[in-house]
């Protein structure tokens, strides 16, 4: 459904609850193949094609950067250390694949 803005607002933290749980599977499928912004279904084809992937344990370490740098990235906002590591990253990688093609 479709509300106002103003509709919308009035009715915020009021889930018809008894509508959801009426949904069948079947309208929740046929509303999200109208949907072009929905998310695919997670189907067992996408489950047999899921790879779990371990997250990469990092290491705390002490690092001078200048002072400008440090500024930048915290400007950026929250999880400006996890945007630097980033870019440390793909200067790895990239290094890593021209030593590669080098040889």
């Amino acid at each position: 459904m479709r509300y106002s803005p103003t509709a919308a607002k009035a009715r915020r933290g009021r889930t018809d609850l008894k509508r959801v749980r009426a949904t069948t599977d079947a309208a929740i499928k046929a509303g999200a193949a109208r949907d072009a912004d929905v998310a695919p279904l997670l189907d067992d084809e996408w489950f047999a094609k899921a790879q779990a992937v371990q997250p990469v344990s990092k290491v705390a370490i002490s690092i001078r950067v200048d002072r400008d740098v440090l500024k930048f990235f915290r400007r950026i906002g929250t999880g400006y250390q996890t945007r630097m590591n980033a870019v440390l990253r793909a200067f790895m990688d990239r290094a890593k694949a021209e030593s590669r093609d080098a040889r």
